[in-house]
C-alpha cells in the first residue's frame, strides 16, 4: 500500500480530490478542463440564445416588410424600432452581429472551447491540459470579447452595420453610416480579444495532445474526436493571426489616417485624403481566415460525430486511418481554396480556374467521410439515441450542403448566384445545421461526462425532429430565393417587382424559423432541468470503449482517483468475434494471440 500512496499520479490526484477550493477557485476562476469546458458551453448558448433572437427580429422584417411588431420595440426600444418597426440601420447591425456570434461566438468557442477542453485530457489519458493558466485566461478572454460585442449594441451609433465579413470601405470610413462608427471599433477590438483567446486555446490543445498522452496512447490509438480536435488547433493556429492583422490595419485606417484598404474615396460629394490601398486586400486577409474558419467549425463537430456514430451502431469505425488522413487533407486545402470567395472581384480567369480546381479538390476528403459514416451505419446494431439522430442529421445536412456546395465552387457558376440568398443558405446548412447538429450531438453524448446526471431521452427526440424539420424548412426554400436573384442584406424586397414571388417564401422560412426557435426552448429546458434534477448517470452509460468512461462519475481535478490507466488498444473494438461484449475498452490488454485492429 506504501508504494501506491507515494506514485506520483495517485499522490496527485489524492490531494487534489481532498483540496477545499473556493467558490470562486472552483466555479469562476477555474483551471480545471472539465469546468472551463463547461464554462464555454454556457457561454455559448447564451450567445446562441442571443444570436437566434436577432435573426428572428430581421426575419420578421423580411417576411412581413414594414410591418409593426411590439416584439421588435420591446427588445430594441423606440429609436432602433420606433412603433414596432424595425429600423434600417438597426436591420443591418443585427444581420451583422448575428452572423459574428454565430459563427465565432457559438459555433468556433461552443464546439472547440468545450469539447477540446472536456474532451482532449479525458481521451488521451491526462490530469489536465498543458497550462491550466492559460486555459483560465483563455476563457476569460472569450467571455470578455462576447460581452464587447454585445456592448456594441447600445452605442449610440448602433453596432457594426457591414455584415459579418466587414468589408471595406463601409467598415473602415467611420462616417460610412451610423453603425461604422464606435460600434465597428468595438467590433474590432472584441474580436482581437477573440483571436487571443482562440490561440491561447490552440496551443494548449495542440501541445497536451503532442505531450501528455498516457502510457500506451500511440497517434494511431486516439479516438478520432481527439485527431479533429488536433487538426482543428493546428489550422486556427495558423490561420487566426492572419485575421488579426486585418483587423489591426482596418483599425488603423480608421483611427490613424492610413490607407490600407482605402483609395480615392468619395463621401457626400467630398474627396477624402486616401490613396494607394486596396479594398481587396483585405478580402484577402479576411478569407485567408475565413474559408479555414469553416472547417474549424465542421472538423470539431465532424470528430464528434465518428465517435457517436461507431459507439450508436456497436461497430468499429469504417476506414480509421483513411478519416485521420481526411482530417489532415482538409486542414491543408483549407488554405488554398480562399479566393472561391472572390470570383467576381476582377482576378484572372487562370487564377480563378486554380481556385476552382482546389476547391473541387476538397469535396474528395470530405466525401470519404460521408462514406465512411454511411458504411459504419451499414448493418449496424443501431441505438437511436438523440446523439446518433443529429450525428445522422449532420451526416444528411453536409452531403446537401456540399452538392450546393459544387454550383458555388465553379467560377462560370457562381457569378450568377453570388451574393444571393443562395450562397446564404449553402453556408448556414454545410457549416451552420451540420455544426450546431455536431454541437447538440456532443451535449447529448457527453451530458453525463459533464454534469453526472442523464438528460430526457424523449424530450430529445422531440427536439431533433422539430429541430431537422425547421432548418431544412428555412434553408431549403431559400435557395429558390436566391436562384430567383434576390441579393442577400436587403432591408425590404416590397419595393422591387422582380422579386414579388419570393415574398410569399420569406414567410414560408420564417414561419420554420420560429418553430426552431420553439424547438430550442425544449432543448433549453431539458438541459438545465437535467443539470439540477434529471437522473443520476452511471459511469459508462453509453457502454464506450474511450478513457473519458473509466474515470469516475464524480469529478476531481486530476481525473482519476490513482494512475492514470495504461492503453492496449483502439478505441472502435466494438462487437469484436469471441469476446463476452459488444466493447472492449481501450484500458483492456490483448489476450494472447489477439490481433490488435488498426481501422
Amino acid at each position: 500500500m506504501g508504494s501506491v500512496a507515494t506514485a506520483p499520479h495517485a499522490h496527485a490526484g489524492h490531494a487534489q480530490h481532498h483540496h477545499e477550493e473556493s467558490f470562486v477557485s472552483k466555479y469562476i476562476f477555474s483551471q480545471d478542463h472539465k469546468m472551463i469546458s463547461k464554462q464555454f458551453l454556457i457561454t455559448a448558448i447564451i450567445m446562441a440564445v442571443i444570436g437566434f433572437m436577432m435573426s428572428l427580429l430581421f426575419r420578421l422584417q423580411l417576411a412581413w416588410p414594414g410591418e409593426s411588431f411590439a416584439l421588435s420595440e420591446f427588445l430594441l426600444g423606440s429609436k432602433w424600432a420606433p412603433k414596432g418597426v424595425l429600423d434600417p440601420n438597426m436591420y443591418m447591425g443585427l444581420v451583422t452581429i448575428h452572423g459574428t456570434i454565430m459563427v465565432f461566438f457559438v459555433l468556433t468557442a461552443g464546439l472547440s472551447g468545450t469539447f477540446s477542453n472536456l474532451l482532449i485530457p479525458l481521451q488521451v489519458g491526462a490530469r489536465d491540459m498543458a497550462s491550466g493558466f492559460l486555459n483560465m485566461l483563455s476563457y476569460w478572454l472569450f467571455f470578455l470579447s462576447s460581452v464587447l460585442m454585445l456592448a456594441s449594441l447600445f452605442v449610440e451609433g448602433g453596432p457594426a452595420s457591414s455584415g459579418w465579413t466587414v468589408y471595406p470601405p463601409l467598415s473602415a470610413l467611420p462616417q460610412a453610416m451610423p453603425g461604422s462608427g464606435a460600434g465597428m471599433t468595438i467590433w474590432l477590438v472584441s474580436m482581437a480579444i477573440f483571436i487571443a483567446s482562440s490561440l491561447l486555446g490552440s496551443l494548449n490543445y495542440v501541445v497536451t495532445v503532442l505531450n501528455l498522452r498516457t502510457k500506451g496512447m500511440k497517434m494511431t490509438r486516439m479516438p478520432l474526436t481527439v485527431w479533429a480536435f488536433f487538426a482543428t488547433a493546428v489550422v486556427g493556429l495558423l490561420s487566426f493571426p492572419v485575421l488579426l492583422s486585418a483587423a489591426l490595419l482596418l483599425l488603423m485606417d480608421r483611427s490613424l489616417g492610413t490607407s490600407f484598404y482605402l483609395s480615392d474615396i468619395h463621401v457626400a460629394g467630398e474627396a477624402l485624403d486616401h490613396v494607394g490601398g486596396s479594398p481587396l486586400l483585405f478580402q484577402h486577409l479576411f478569407w485567408f481566415l475565413g474559408h479555414p474558419e469553416v472547417y474549424i467549425v465542421l472538423l470539431p463537430a465532424l470528430g464528434i460525430t465518428s465517435e457517436v456514430i461507431a459507439t450508436n451502431a456497436r461497430k468499429p469505425i469504417f476506414g480509421y486511418r483513411a478519416m485521420i488522413g481526411s482530417i489532415l487533407t482538409i486542414g491543408f486545402l483549407s488554405f488554398l481554396v480562399w479566393a472561391h470567395h472572390m470570383f467576381i472581384s476582377g482576378m484572372n480567369p487562370f487564377l480563378g480556374s486554380v481556385f476552382v480546381f482546389t476547391t473541387l479538390l476538397i469535396a474528395i476528403p470530405s466525401a470519404v467521410k460521408v462514406f465512411n459514416y454511411l458504411t459504419t451505419l451499414w448493418r449496424g446494431n443501431l441505438v437511436m439515441t438523440p446523439a446518433m439522430l443529429f450525428s445522422i442529421g449532420l451526416v444528411a445536412s453536409f452531403i446537401a450542403g456540399g452538392l450546393t456546395g459544387i454550383i458555388l465552387a465553379d467560377s462560370a457558376l457562381d457569378i450568377q448566384v453570388h451574393d444571393t440568398y443562395f450562397v446564404v443558405a449553402h453556408f448556414h446548412v454545410v457549416m451552420g445545421v451540420s455544426a450546431i447538429f455536431g454541437m447538440f450531438a456532443g451535449v447529448y453524448h457527453w451530458f453525463p461526462k459533464m454534469y453526472g446526471r442523464m438528460m430526457n431521452t424523449k424530450l430529445g427526440y422531440v427536439h431533433f425532429w422539430l429541430t431537422f424539420v425547421a432548418a431544412f424548412g428555412v434553408f431549403l426554400p431559400m435557395h429558390f430565393v436566391g436562384l430567383a436573384g434576390a441579393p442577400r442584406r436587403y432591408y425590404s424586397y416590397s419595393e422591387f417587382p422582380m422579386f414579388e414571388g419570393v415574398m410569399d417564401l420569406n414567410v414560408l422560412i420564417t414561419l420554420f424559423a420560429i418553430l426552431g426557435g420553439l424547438a430550442q426552448l425544449l432543448f433549453l429546458y431539458n438541459f438545465f432541468y437535467s443539470v439540477f434534477r434529471g437522473p443520476k448517470a452511471v459511469q459508462n452509460p453509453w457502454r464506450s470503449n474511450t478513457l473519458e468512461w473509466t474515470t469516475p462519475v464524480e469529478h476531481i481535478h486530476g481525473n482519476w482517483p490513482g494512475a492514470i490507466p495504461t492503453v492496449h488498444r483502439w478505441p472502435y473494438d466494438y462487437s469484436k468475434p469471441g469476446k463476452a461484449e459488444d466493447f472492449v475498452p481501450q484500458t483492456v490488454p490483448l489476450e494472447h494471440g489477439e490481433a490488435e485492429e488498426h481501422g
